[in-house]
């Protein structure tokens, strides 16, 4: 295993420079960047609902250019009418544009290979304390959902298998169904509502992770406070989350149930609870487990982003989708880079966790 586990990690290298470098190669075909948006706000242009361009840097800029008459008719940069060439080199110097692409490359991945990701274009602030600082959100939203919709889904699965096409069967697959089909944002819209001060009942809180006052609460209150704010967020986020691994564990324990060693099992004598935990189980789990760590990559980044905006919750996704807005390079890289690691390593831990549902499965043999 220990071998298998080397040539994994080797092969992470050549798998993020490829991400990274398609990335990169996106972002120089995608039309506008941050000297445009410059220009865009220099101009008065500028309409992004979501674009968060600090004060400091644009006055600098602004101090830069004031002095700019018609001189940059013949600009590549549109908009740039009006403003002083020298003011947009200083731009392109600023920003790193004025070296050729694959410096600007060979830069970024010996950074990267660093964990050295640079300072926000608009925000003046280190990236990694950035995204530090978005964490919190990101991991409360991920784990919690993702564990329950586990912790819910596989029992469920169990028993709507051994249980199939019963009364009960039939009205947990129409519950779950109907959650899936309910997009997670008009849900949450819903607990809002209903809940958080809308039309009916005021019972949690709108926005925000904790309470303005939780450093000075006790620790056990601290927890409850902390609970008490993710009740809404999670609960939208795993309404629809149910249906694919409950029906996952379901179909897959009765393909297991209906093999011949089952039949063999039970003509033995063993009870249902031995045959099942006992031989069906390990066999059945091996796909729910395959799915884990691109549910758990989706709960955790791409799966937030409109329930973070309307709970008011500052984390990963919200993040990340505003710097492509705003065309934020340092850190629209950095979090491809940093989502990329991690769902390289969750898929080898998935990987691990096989060998521990089934010890036969032994990845020392086989070819990565």
């Amino acid at each position: 295993m220990a071998a298998y586990i080397i040539r994994r990690i080797l092969l992470m290298v050549p798998t993020i420079l490829g991400i990274m470098a398609l990335s990169f190669v996106l972002v120089q075909f995608a039309p506008g960047g941050p000297i445009e948006r410059i220009i865009a706000q220099l101009s008065g242009t500028e309409i992004s609902a979501t674009a968060r361009i600090g004060g400091s840097a644009s006055g600098d800029f602004a101090q830069g250019g004031a002095g700019g008459v018609d001189a940059a008719l013949n600009s590549k940069y549109r908009g740039a009418r009006g403003l002083d060439p020298q003011f947009i080199k200083q731009l392109e110097v600023q920003f790193g544009f004025d070296k050729p692409w694959y410096d600007r490359f060979g830069k970024m991945i010996w950074d990267y290979s660093r964990f050295n990701f640079g300072t926000s274009y608009f925000r003046d602030v280190n990236v990694l304390q950035l995204v530090k600082e978005k964490l919190p959100v990101s991991i409360s939203l991920g784990l919690w959902t993702t564990l329950i919709t586990y912790l819910v889904s596989i029992p469920l699965g169990i028993r709507k298998a051994m249980q199939d096409g019963s009364r009960f069967d039939l009205w947990t697959s129409a519950a779950i169904i109907i959650g899936y089909a309910i997009p997670g944002f008009l849900f949450a819209v819903f607990l809002i509502v209903v809940f958080a001060g809308g039309s009916f009942y005021n019972i949690f809180p709108l926005r925000g992770l904790i309470s303005d006052n939780w450093s000075d609460l006790s620790w056990p209150m601290r927890i409850l406070d902390y609970l008490w704010h993710i009740v809404l967020p999670v609960t939208a986020m795993v309404i629809g989350s149910f249906a694919t691994t409950s029906l996952l564990t379901k179909n897959s324990f009765l393909d297991e149930i209906k093999k011949q060693y089952v039949m063999t099992a039970r003509a033995k004598g063993l009870s249902e609870n031995q045959v099942l935990y006992g031989h069906v189980f390990r066999n059945a789990m091996l796909i729910v487990i395959a799915g884990f760590p691109g549910a758990f990559v989706g709960a955790f980044f791409t799966g937030s982003l409109l329930i973070e905006t309307i709970f008011s919750l500052d984390g990963l996704g919200l993040l990340s989708y505003e710097s492509i807005v705003n065309r934020d390079y340092p850190v629209v890289f950095a979090t491809v880079y940093i989502f990329g690691l991690l769902g390289l390593f969750i898929t080898l831990l998935s990987d691990l966790t096989y060998t521990w549902v089934d010890p036969r499965i032994d990845f020392e043999t086989r070819e990565v």
